[in-house]
């Protein structure tokens, strides 16, 4: 007896950033499933399901917010119980992805902990990953399947065009690491003058860095400065704060992960940037909202890769080709 395959999109989502869940599920068309989770006294975490999950396409949502590491012991727990009640696929949607920055040894007897991170999510039992904007494109390798790298750029571009377009304007990487994804903003941008800051770094202490000196013409240019996360907001604050030195007409910040840790909320708000653009992939507290701080939504990105992945489609045609 031979029957006809159905299939169905189920949406799940944990308790770090059930907002972002919720608009994704509104999006889709659907609702997230009634979940019951809760901690013990001792911390464990417990998940369950209030609906059968038996044959459907799942789809976990989890942004890895701090605590972070309860985020992903709870998106771990989630991925577990679906596959133990039978789930026919399980989707990981990550908006962040928690560990990136540590993805090769800087030097001897260190982990590379967003390795780790992957070959955890495949033994729970992931069979796809949907990701938003990795620190490196190679942590894609890491995990033994399928990854959706979706880019935030589009929606932070698109943003800046509208605002900014009529000025002159210079896109500026905040190192030279990362003059491929200015390049990718500068052909959006219509072709604008690329610049980046020439900086150095203790591999002995994490968030410290210092900016040398800007490379590139910035004069008189309001700078379009980007990046792919905003922690304590000292490396960027001090990029914005050498380029209005090297005579920037103004200073426009654009990331996609606004993790602010203290004292980045300060530090932002006393730098000498015009405007911080960051996207929702991580929860913003409002005592942490200040003046200039613009946040835009990452739920349409998500949910039509979602549809895409469902409906068998291609994910890189949200991009024109080039995800």
């Amino acid at each position: 007896m031979r029957k006809k395959p159905k299939k169905q999109l189920m949406v799940f989502s944990g308790r770090a950033h059930p907002g972002l869940a919720q608009e994704i599920a509104a999006l889709i068309g659907t609702e997230l499933v009634p979940t019951s989770a809760y901690n013990f006294a001792n911390g464990e975490i417990y998940v369950r399901f209030e609906e059968s999950v038996r044959g459907s396409d799942a789809f976990v949502i989890q942004s890895h917010a701090a605590p972070l590491n309860e985020a992903i012991m709870e998106h771990l727990i989630m991925i577990d119980a679906l596959k133990r009640a039978s789930a026919k696929r399980i989707t990981v949607v990550m908006p962040f992805y928690g560990y990136a920055r540590q993805d090769k040894k800087h030097r001897g007897r260190e982990p590379i902990s967003a390795r780790l991170m992957a070959d955890l999510f495949k033994t729970a039992g992931a069979d796809r990953l949907i990701i938003v904007d990795l620190h490196t494109d190679q942590i894609q390798g890491f995990f033994d399947g399928p990854v959706d790298h979706l880019m935030a750029q589009p929606v932070l571009s698109d943003y800046v065009s509208a605002k900014y377009g009529h000025e002159d304007l210079a896109v500026v990487s905040p190192d030279a690491g990362r003059i491929k994804v200015a390049e990718q903003w500068s052909k959006r941008l219509g072709g604008v003058p690329l610049a980046f800051i020439h900086k150095t770094r203790d591999i002995n202490q994490p968030n410290q860095a210092v900016a040398n000196r800007v490379v590139g013409e910035v004069k008189g240019r309001v700078c379009i400065l980007v990046d792919d996360m905003i922690d304590t907001a000292g490396t960027i604050t001090k990029a914005a704060d050498a380029l209005m030195a090297d005579g920037a007409k103004d200073v426009v910040i654009a990331a996609t992960h606004a993790i602010l840790s203290p004292p980045a909320v300060e530090r932002l708000r006393e730098c000498s940037a015009r405007e911080v653009i960051v996207t929702n992939t991580l929860p913003i507290d409002p005592e942490n909202e200040f003046e200039g701080l613009t946040i835009l939504s990452i739920a349409p990105l998500i949910s039509a890769a979602i549809k895409e992945v469902f409906e068998d489609g291609s994910v890189t045609s949200l991009f024109g080709g080039r995800a």
